[in-house]
This record gives structure tokens, sequence and C-alpha cells, in this order.
């Protein structure tokens, strides 16, 4: 990847030059322009072939490129062109075979596509020549997917990729000789897949589809501190519970073209809408706000004073943080346990614990316009042995407590109190009653203890245990005896 660099300045100082503007009623191969409802946008197709996919039209307006395809996975393929010649439009012409998602850089003298291996994206790139365009090269070195490459007035590049995994949408980032794909993280990528994107040439906005129900285009804009906002479907009249995908918008930001379709494959076709509105529109209406960063589980014990604030960089309001309001509840929405208290505005949970136990808690915060976003999280109170003013331990009873976590793995820690000194065991059955480990076998005096069951070395399957106390006090030998459940989850 390190030969990218050298690669992308060359490709900036290629340029080239057009004639005189076309008329303003042949642009767009001279249909009628689109509302605020989508329309197909006609295309020339092969028989079996769908003119589908990435679209992109030079900034003078006279060449569009689309491709047609078979289907997805995709077989066939190739990418055509449409160009005014001599106060007309003539084509489509075949330009390249076996590439799809036609992009042009700023100046229009590199064409971008892309040819899926295995499932697997890889961008190519085409220069101008003479006569047309030169032999398409891969662009990357990587092997991570790369989908959808393109560049921006401001010399950065953008791609669907994969570094952590899932497909994200990213930034190409050059230093010096060594280039990294970098995701842009939260709120634009989610745990489903982004992929198909379009990024304005000012990068002022990004619109892009995240594959999962209801596959949806989402518009996401750029802040002021390089951060995006929280996305925004495009609404009803684009976005219709089917696949509304890979979108392209022209120079003057006022047409969106993007793929709508849904299974057999002659359902799709190229749609384009006039968006200018709406782009401008949905940056002054309301920004649901959402959770950036996850509260961790607590713990604490019985007895012990317990505070928690939760950070202010919790929860996100692209409209200010100054608008959201918290609350706090446990999870099914009841009240929190008598011991614990919320301060809403400093944003503390504080209170002593009574009993051990485990409460899950909702944190919800509401903006002005009464959008809210949550945040769930576990509070795990352990027993606690109480302290006399001599610093001697008071226990009160025998007792087996559960286990936590629970379910659990790949360990979970259970507790028991002693009365008296004595001989103690700690075993765990399957739910046949067959012994699969002894945790304790041994003399232990009257305290509080806790012992940890790892199942990295028992090969356990996923279902119920039973663990079990047995307390044989060295005095007189009586016995104590309580059993409970566990569930282990693989």
């Amino acid at each position: 990847m390190k030969r990218i660099y050298f690669t992308i300045v060359l490709l900036l100082l290629v340029s080239t030059c057009f004639s005189q503007p076309i008329p303003q009623d042949s642009l767009y191969l001279g249909q009628t322009r689109p509302g605020s409802i989508p329309v197909v946008f006609q295309l020339q197709s092969s028989s079996g072939l769908r003119p589908v996919e990435r679209i992109c039209i030079s900034s003078d307006g006279k060449e569009i490129y689309y491709c047609e395809l078979d289907s997805w996975p995709i077989s066939i393929s190739r990418v055509k062109c449409y160009k005014y010649i001599s106060n007309k439009w003539q084509g489509p012409f075949v330009v390249f075979e076996g590439f799809v998602a036609p992009g042009l850089s700023v100046n229009d003298s590199t064409l971008y596509m892309q040819r899926d291996t295995n499932g697997v994206s890889r961008t190519f790139y085409s220069t101008r020549t003479g006569t047309g365009w030169s032999t398409p090269v891969r662009l990357l070195s990587s092997n991570l997917q790369s989908h959808y490459f393109q560049e921006t007035q401001l010399k950065n590049y953008y791609l669907a990729s994969t570094p952590g995994g899932n497909s994200d949408i990213c930034k190409l980032v050059i230093n010096n000789q060594d280039t990294t794909i970098q995701s842009l993280g939260k709120p634009i990528n989610n745990t489903a897949t982004e992929n198909d994107f379009f990024i304005a040439r000012d990068e002022s906005y990004i619109i892009f589809f995240r594959l999962s129900s209801p596959f949806d285009l989402f518009i996401s804009y750029h802040k002021n501190n390089g951060k995006w906002t929280n996305p925004k479907s495009l609404g009803p009249n684009i976005n219709t519970n089917i696949y509304d995908c890979c979108p392209f918008v022209t120079g003057d930001n006022k047409y969106l073209f993007f793929t709508r379709g849904n299974w057999p494959m002659n359902t799709y076709y190229t749609y384009w809408v006039k968006v200018d509105n709406i782009i401008d529109s949905l940056h002054h209406t309301n920004f649901i706000p959402y959770l950036v960063n996850q509260i961790p589980n607590q713990t604490d014990s019985v007895g012990v004073q317990f505070s928690y604030t939760i950070p202010d960089s919790t929860f996100i309001d692209d409209d200010g943080n100054n608008t959201i309001t918290y609350s706090a509840t446990l999870s099914d929405g009841s009240n929190l346990p008598s011991w614990l208290n919320f301060n809403p505005g400093t944003r503390t949970l504080s209170g002593t614990p009574v009993t051990a136990g485990t409460s899950n808690i909702k944190v919800t915060v509401t903006d002005n316009d009464s959008a809210k976003a949550l945040c769930e999280f576990a509070l795990n109170v352990y027993p606690h042995t109480a302290i006399d003013p001599k610093g001697e331990q008071i226990v009160n009873e025998y007792k087996l407590f559960q286990n936590y976590p629970n379910p659990f793995n790949p360990s979970t820690v259970i507790s028991y109190s002693l009365l008296r000194n004595s001989f103690v065991s700690v075993k765990i059955y399957n739910i046949l009653g067959k012994e699969i480990a002894t945790l304790v076998n041994s003399v232990q005096t009257r305290g509080l203890y806790n012992v940890t069951l790892k199942t990295n070395s028992l090969n356990l399957s996923s279902g119920i245990y039973i663990y079990t106390l047995t307390a044989t006090e060295t005095n007189s030998n009586k016995v104590f005896r309580e059993t409970k459940v566990m569930n282990y989850i693989k």
C-alpha cells in the first residue's frame, strides 16, 4: 500500500479539457427532471442484464457512466457510457468488461471501478488517454475490501472497507509512504453493514446505505470537530422498505441517483430524485441523541457506599449536549432499588446497598424534542462481611450465595459464609448429578469466602449446573449443606 501515495499524486496531475457547455435541456440524457418523488432514470441495458449499481456523471454533464450486471453475486458485468458529442447524446458505449460501480475523480481524469473476487470488492483505476481510457490497474495492495472508492476536493479519499471485520465507511489515511484504512466510527457505522455511500465533494455530508432492515438510505453531516452527525433517513419518498442503495449525487447537489428493487432481479432499476431541499432541511431538523460510550458494569458490596457519575461523553446530541436530560430506572422501567438514588443534574447514582444481587439499570436521555437514547448496564452487589470496632469479622449464619455472574462464561464467583470453623467442600455437579469439579476441600475458619469457577479446562456444555456447599463444624460435627443452580452459556 506504500505506493498509493505516489499513485494518487500522479492521478491528480492528470487533467482533461472539455468543449462548450451542454445545453440545460440536454442534461441527463434530456430526460424530464424529477421532483421529490423518485422516477426511473432510463438507461439502456443488454438482454438479461440490469442497468443498476452506482453511476457517475462528469463535471460538465457530457459523460454518464453506469454499469449493467446479471445478479448479486455478480457473474456478468460491464461499465458503459453515454457521451454528448456533436450536440447530441451518443451511445451507450462499452468502456470495460468485468467491472461495476464507476466513479470519477474530482477533475474527471481518473475512472475508479471495482471488481469482486470471491465476494470481496477491489478498487481499480484507469486514466484518460488520447483515445479513451487506459487499462485498469488495481489501486490498493491491501486484501481488505475496497468498495466505492471516492476522492474529494480536500484531497481526501474514502471507501467502504473492513478494518474491524465488519464493513464500515472509512477514510484512507496517507502518512508519508504508509497508508491505513480507518473506520469513521460511530454514529455512521454500527454493528450492521455500511457499504454503498456517496460523499459530497466538499465533504459536507455523506449519503449511505445500511444493510439492515429496512435497508434505507441515510444522510450524515460533517461537524466542525471532524466527527459526523447521527444519521437521518432520507424519508419515505426515497426509502420504501426494500433495497434503496448505490447512491450518487450530482455536482450541484440537486439530484440523487440510486438503485431500488427487491428480488427478483428484474425489479431493480436506477432512480433519480431532487434532493437539494432534502439535504438542506434535514440539516436543520432535530438530531436524535445517541449512545457513543457504553457504561461499564459496576460493582459494590453490601454496606459499602456506592457512587458513580455518568461521564458527559456517554451520549452525544448533535443539537448540543446541554439539550438532553437524564433519568434512570431499572431495565424494565420500574423504580430503582430503594437504597439507590439518581441525581439527574450531576448524572450521579449513589447509595449504600443493603442486599446482595444484581440490578440491571437503564439510563435514558431525552432531548428538547422528546427524542430518546438509552444505555443499560448491570450493578452487581456482592455479599460483604461487617466489621466490628475491634476489626473482627461478624458473620451470623452459614449461607451459600448465588453465583455471579449468572449466566456465565468463562468464569463465575461463588460466595459463602461460615458461622463457625468447619471442614468445607464446594463441589460442582451436572444436571444428572455427576461431579464435575471440587473447588474447596479443606478446613476454614469463620468468615466470608469467595471461590472462582473457571471453565477453561472443564470442557462444559451449555446448560444448568448445580453447586453445593457442605460445612461440617470441627467442634460438633454439625453439618450445613446448601445447593444452588447456575447457568453456563458456551
